[in-house]
């Protein structure tokens, strides 16, 4: 769960955020939206603790984000980030396994649960087939869910993905989509990601948050469209 206090956030004397409140729960997929410019990014960067410079709270599961250490902070919440991988003969399962750092011993050596976490992580995206393919011979596509693959194997109960469909094809799009609707209702995650895709975020997510600046609108996916927000996003 995440859960915003009075959060104001922005860059040089721009405010993109301003006093927002609200909480997104266990369980739930929810899209972020908004024009280019907005922040999107700003709001997930500072969620994940890459991002110090705003005031007010942020809460992941009930605890101040800048109260978390660095191990605890890993063990709460996995970022993918919107740059795609294609490190040279990089095998899927060793960048999935790069997920269990928080948890293996003092040299860093995975243990037989670990590995098994591993695979059971790449299980989950449907990409067990592939462990010992290298990233750099892979699609998109497949780099994309590899990715989403070692944030389950981080084993967090929150899950950032900034733009996860960029470079995607269509259908792709709405696989990947689907995955993490399935994960965030399978395994009790809650999944805030930005995208482009008003068609994916209206239909597909569960609720959708609207940066309008310097607001903050969210709302279930239902209510959100009945609303007319939408048009905010054409108007100016």
């Amino acid at each position: 769960m995440i859960t915003l206090q009075n959060l104001t956030i922005g860059y040089k004397s721009r405010i993109l955020l301003s006093d927002a409140n609200t909480m997104f729960p266990e369980a739930s997929l929810t899209s972020l939206i908004g024009r280019n410019g907005t922040g999107k990014s700003t709001l997930l960067r500072a969620i994940a603790a890459l991002n110090s410079h705003y005031s007010g709270t942020i809460l992941l599961n009930g605890k101040d984000l800048r109260s978390l250490s660095p191990s605890a902070m890993a063990k709460t919440l996995a970022f993918v980030s919107t740059q795609r991988t294609r490190i040279p003969s990089m095998r899927c399962v060793d960048a999935v396994a790069m997920g269990r750092a928080p948890y293996t011993n003092w040299i860093g050596r995975m243990q037989k649960e670990d590995e098994e976490i591993v695979m059971q992580s790449l299980s989950e995206v449907g990409m067990e087939a592939f462990a010992l393919r290298t990233l750099d011979t892979m699609s998109d596509g497949e780099c994309q869910r590899v990715m989403i693959a070692r944030a389950l194997a981080q084993d967090t109960p929150i899950i950032l993905l900034d733009e996860p469909t960029s470079f995607l094809d269509m259908p792709s799009r709405y696989d990947l989509v689907t995955l993490l609707n399935r994960l965030a209702h399978d395994q009790g995650k809650c999944i805030l990601f930005s995208t482009h895709e008003l068609d994916i975020a209206t239909e597909m997510c569960d609720a959708v948050a609207l940066i309008d600046t310097p607001r903050l609108i969210h709302l279930p996916a239902k209510d959100f469209v009945s609303a007319g927000h939408l048009s905010l996003i054409f108007s100016k």
